[in-house]
């Protein structure tokens, strides 16, 4: 299996302020100052990554097994050490599906695809993080009148 390698660049702008630029050209401002927390900082980016992932896929295999979603979120929360480096030990993902009739099964294999399968970020993250995925889904009323 062969690698493939991507580069992002992050310079030091001034006053606790960082910008990365990703593989694909796009910036993102960082922002180490926790008091002014302008912008967001490396380790939040984690839980954004982590949720933007897992969502990707989640939707996409719902779309293909044609699940009537209307709505989705996901709500990404994490826990570190206390001792640096305060990496994280465990990270929980709740996600949201708003539809109609939903399916239970399709939503749980549709996020076990995407943990054991799809999910790029969660794989860098395992094994030395413990991952939780719970899910929910809320019915939304036909508006047939």
């Amino acid at each position: 299996m062969s690698e493939v390698e991507t580069k992002a660049v992050v310079r030091f702008a001034q006053d606790d302020f960082f910008i990365g630029t990703t593989p694909s050209g796009n910036s993102q401002l960082l922002d180490v100052d926790h008091d002014r927390a302008s912008a967001p900082t490396p380790v939040e980016l984690l839980l954004i990554a982590l949720g933007g992932c897992t969502g990707v896929d989640v939707v996409s295999v719902l779309k293909k097994k044609r699940e009537d979603v209307t709505g989705y979120r996901v709500e990404v929360s994490g826990e570190r050490r206390d001792e640096h480096p305060r990496h994280f030990t465990k990270m929980t993902l709740h996600h949201i599906i708003e539809g109609r009739n939903v399916n239970p099964a399709a939503v749980a294999r549709a996020i076990e695809l995407s943990e054991t399968k799809y999910c790029s970020v969660a794989a860098t993250f395992r094994p030395t993080v413990e991952i939780i995925s719970t899910f929910e889904i809320i019915e939304e009323e036909n508006r047939s009148a």
